[in-house]
């Protein structure tokens, strides 16, 4: 609760969560309550009315920014849009109307939109729901898709055409910021990768299965092998189900490298399968060749999509721990103009690679980073993991520079944010990355590592006194 005094009347109490702040691109705006809320309707709006008015133009105390805008509120059956059009005598007229989330509905609004020679078009990111509509007004309309933790209404007035009417009022005053969206081709790429990673962890969690059913009969071939289903191990497998008990026959099937292990094999095949296991382990390696087929095809198209890309994949491929794998992730998530980002501090933030922002009453509080986008997350982790295991570069002695100080995981997610604004920087001038070298740090900091090694030395019981070698030598 807030309490401002009027000096000239009464005490007002104004409650606090009724103000809200909505964030833009030239500063943050306050939203007073007070000749700026969108007025109220007269009467409750069906579904299938639409409601047209001449509003009174409010006393502004912000510049309008769209003269010709819709907001629209996005859910799974019906869209609510309010379309205001600013009138030369300094009225605005409202027009509010429900459509359906259908092909024939969104055309509708479509035609309703150009009808008013509306110009700009607002809408939540609500889930999925967002894309049908985007997909079908992209090219016609400047559209903002928006957070919509960006635009929280008053408490209390919830409705539909409440929340059209909110996010067209705030879209003409420029108060709302626009989600980042990448070109139509990186989108289908997206989908593409996305659809890869998800059939791969569906792959490994059948392999984890299939290690399961293996333990519970007391059969341990992943003790022993590294690929639970490498050529050896799937040939044992087979056997398994086929009805081969005896664990000398089944490890004379073993290939390669794996020969020289068949005493351990035969240890380790010694177990009680029974006839559900065998089942079991049937039907998990059916449903893991299937998926592995499906994983293929999925590569080929990914293949064949990545041919316009094929110069930004050799750019990021020159930073040390990224793949093909991970530049395909990469600019599958991000695209490749990085024009829709004013930084790289803009990117870490909207990845959620960099600390949150949280200070009331001049205290810093918990600042855990944001949720972000979890695909790029995951493989910017994994690029620092690969790099904590090299020693070549910069950004490995980066890792070993701070894991003294920050722990393991801490100094992994700052590799992995350093990661990430390289590649910012390649895409944005086009150039490969150039390493700093490994001993980058150890350059930089000459003088610390002096006094430490002298701490040292006096710790144990020496005194030393340090000279430029060029006096020790004259």
């Amino acid at each position: 609760m807030m309490v401002s005094k009027n000096p000239s009347s009464k005490l007002i109490l104004v409650r606090s969560e009724e103000i809200s702040v909505a964030p833009c691109d030239t500063g943050e705006h306050v939203k007073e309550l007070v000749g700026f809320a969108p007025a109220p309707l007269s009467a409750p709006l069906d579904d299938s009315v639409s409601q047209a008015e001449a509003v009174p133009e409010r006393r502004e105390r912000m510049q309008i920014v769209y003269e010709r805008c819709c907001g629209l509120d996005v859910h799974q059956k019906t869209v609510v849009g309010c379309r205001l059009l600013s009138q030369p005598k300094g009225t605005v007229e409202k027009s509010i109307r429900a459509f359906a989330t259908t092909t024939n509905g969104l055309r509708e609004l479509d035609h309703w939109l150009a009808e008013g020679h509306v110009e700009q078009v607002a809408l939540e990111s609500t889930g999925i729901y967002w894309r049908p509509v985007f997909n079908l007004l992209e090219g016609r309309y400047e559209i903002l898709l928006v957070n919509a933790q960006h635009m929280h209404a008053i408490p209390g007035h919830k409705t539909d055409i409440k929340d059209s009417e909110w996010i067209a009022d705030l879209l003409r005053h420029g108060l709302l910021k626009a989600s980042f969206i990448p070109p139509k081709p990186i989108r289908e790429l997206r989908d593409l990768v996305r659809t890869h990673t998800q059939l791969m962890q569906e792959r490994n969690r059948h392999i984890n299965r299939i290690h399961k059913i293996l333990e519970t009969a007391n059969i341990k071939l992943s003790s022993v092998v590294t690929d639970i289903v490498g050529k050896s191990a799937r040939r044992m497998l087979e056997a398994l189900i086929e009805g081969e008990s005896d664990p000398v026959e089944l490890a004379q099937l073993a290939r390669g490298r794996m020969r020289p292990k068949i005493a351990l094999l035969q240890q380790a095949l010694q177990g009680h399968l029974e006839p559900h296991h065998r089942f079991l382990l049937r039907e998990t390696l059916t449903h893991l060749d299937f998926l592995q087929q499906r994983v293929g095809q999925l590569e080929q198209e990914v293949a064949e999509r990545l041919s316009p890309f094929e110069k930004s994949l050799a750019l990021l491929m020159t930073i040390p721990g990224i793949s093909r794998r991970s530049a395909t992730i990469l600019i599958s998530e991000l695209g490749t103009d990085m024009t829709a980002f004013p930084s790289a501090a803009h990117l870490a933030s909207w990845v959620g690679l960099c600390p949150g922002s949280h200070l009331s009453a001049g205290k810093r509080r918990n600042g855990k980073p944001t949720k972000g986008n979890r695909y790029l997350r995951s493989v910017l982790t994994q690029i620092a993991w690969v790099l904590t295991r090299m020693s070549d570069n910069y950004l490995s002695a980066q890792f070993h520079h701070l894991r003294p100080r920050l722990g393991e995981k801490k100094a992994v997610v700052a590799v992995a944010h350093s990661v990430l604004v390289i590649v910012y920087q390649v895409l944005a001038k086009g150039e490969p990355y150039q390493d700093l070298g490994p001993d980058y740090f150890r350059r930089q900091d000459k003088e610390q590592q002096a006094r430490r090694f002298v701490r040292q030395l006096e710790t144990l019981g020496y005194r030393v006194e340090l000279a430029p070698q060029e006096e020790v030598t004259t």
